[in-house]
């Protein structure tokens, strides 16, 4: 039988109270998901003034990244040299930058994902939450 590592309550703590202070030090207005690593959603953070629809994105760039082990930005890349096709891929409805998976001890056991500011500060607020955990 495997064995594997998962996320607990303060873990998720951590990553979220580092990202709300990363996006209150640069005066960003979002929301902050994170996921376990099927993408079943373990909390969520929408800050004041982050726009409502954000609450629906974050979670899905969480999920996204988490199931498909990687950053969501690859596939909005893959999107954007034309390859349309990947639209309709299933269970990718976050294929935008700002979901980071988390990897620890070589294996993914959740994720971040960030949405409601630029693509590249969403990415940065999602990186300082991981970064607690190390």
């Amino acid at each position: 039988m495997n064995t594997k590592p998962v996320l607990n309550i303060t873990d998720i703590k951590k990553i979220l109270n580092a990202s709300e202070e990363y996006a209150i030090q640069k005066s960003l207005k979002v929301t902050i998901a994170i996921v376990d690593d099927g993408g079943h959603l373990l909390s969520l953070l929408r800050m004041d003034g982050a726009p409502p629809i954000s609450a629906y994105i974050a979670p899905a760039k969480a999920k996204t990244s988490a199931i498909g082990k990687r950053e969501s930005k690859i596939y909005e890349d893959i999107i954007n040299s034309g390859f349309y096709a990947f639209l309709s891929a299933p269970f990718l409805e976050g294929m935008l930058a700002g979901g980071l998976p988390i990897i620890f001890e070589g294996q993914v056991i959740g994720a971040v994902g960030v949405s409601g500011a630029k693509s590249e500060e969403d990415v940065e607020v999602a990186r300082s939450g991981i970064l607690a955990l190390i």
